[in-house]
Parts: structure tokens; sequence; C-alpha cells
């Protein structure tokens, strides 16, 4: 009996992709190599580089196939898609024009609030804040949130706006250690 791969869930397709099966392989290509190129493209807005980086990261997940300790396929790929996009802008080879564009841009670019990978950005953001102090998640959260000024936030507090700042400073970097950590341990599998 021929297995229809279109109708088997993510977890089952890993599972046959550790096996060396190509047409468990074709499938996650064919489910989510759009969305992964869209994922670039609308970053990048180049489509050369951009399909080269999910070839990239196709080309990587075939050779690790037998090594994936993956929980969930999409968001990974997701990921895997920014963090590629991440160092090929950090690498220098992102034309000047995207930056001029970006400058240029009027409206900020969208998320679908109900997109898996927005949800998951939320919660990790979520997650980090209430681990902050109560003063520092209060300035945090006012800052970014409710996007009041410095002085506005000392006067609704009560502070100083060096406090402000002091607690706004704590609060990046404990996020980018943070951050860093977990992208660290995600470049392991990059």
């Amino acid at each position: 009996m021929k297995i229809n791969y279109k109708i088997l869930p993510d977890d089952e397709l890993l599972i046959k992709l550790s096996e060396n099966n190509t047409d468990a392989f074709n499938e996650i290509y064919n489910r989510y190599w759009n969305v992964m190129f869209m994922s670039a493209y609308n970053v990048l807005r180049d489509r050369e580089p951009c399909m080269d980086i999910v070839q990239e990261l196709f080309i990587w997940l075939w050779e690790h196939r037998n090594q994936l300790d993956i929980a969930s396929l999409k968001p990974y790929l997701m990921v895997a898609v920014k963090f590629k996009v991440a160092n090929f802008i950090r690498s220098g080879k992102v034309r000047d024009s995207f930056f001029e564009k970006l400058k240029q841009t009027e409206e900020p670019y969208e998320l679908a609030q109900d997109s898996l990978e927005v949800k998951e950005l939320m919660a990790m953001i979520n997650h980090f804040t209430n681990q902050l102090p109560e003063k520092c998640r209060k300035v945090f959260l006012l800052s970014r949130q409710e996007h009041l000024s410095n002085k506005e936030i000392a006067e609704r507090l009560g502070i100083s706006v060096k406090t402000v700042e002091n607690q706004m400073t704590i609060a990046i970097k404990k996020m980018r250690s943070s951050l860093t950590r977990i992208s660290s341990f995600l470049l392991l599998f990059l």
C-alpha cells in the first residue's frame, strides 16, 4: 500500500526522514518551501538570496536527517530562516538599497497576530518580562507596550528619568543575554 505523504503530520514525516525516506523529505520541501521563502523575502526583498537561504536550509535538513531532534517542524524551519537571514544581513551581503528602502517605509511590517511564529515570540517575550524585577518590568512594559518616552514613564511612576534609563538598560541587557543563549542553542542545529 502506497503512503500518502501529503496527509502525514510533521512528526511522522520527521521519523520517515530520519529513516532516509526521500518521499518524506520531498513532502516537507513541498509543504514548507514557499512559506520559508516568503519569510526570507519579506525581509530581504531579493529573490536570489532568499532562494539560496531556503535551499541551504533544506540541504542542511537532509544532511542532518539522522541527528534531528525537532519538536515542531514548521516553527523550527521558520526560526532557521530568520537566523539565516540575520546571518546574511550581518555578513554584509545585503545591498545598501535595502537599508534605504527600509528608511523610506512609512508603515512598519505588520505580522498576523494569530501566526504560530508571532505567538511563540510573544510567549518568549512574556516569559522574559515576567522574569524581570518589578520596577524593571513596569518600566519595560510602559516603554514597549504603551510606547511612552522615558520622561513620561518617569512621571507616571514618580521616579527620575535616570532611573528609567537604568531600568531599561538592565531589561535590555537581560533580554540580549537570554536571546544570545537561545540563538547559540539554535545555531548548533543550523
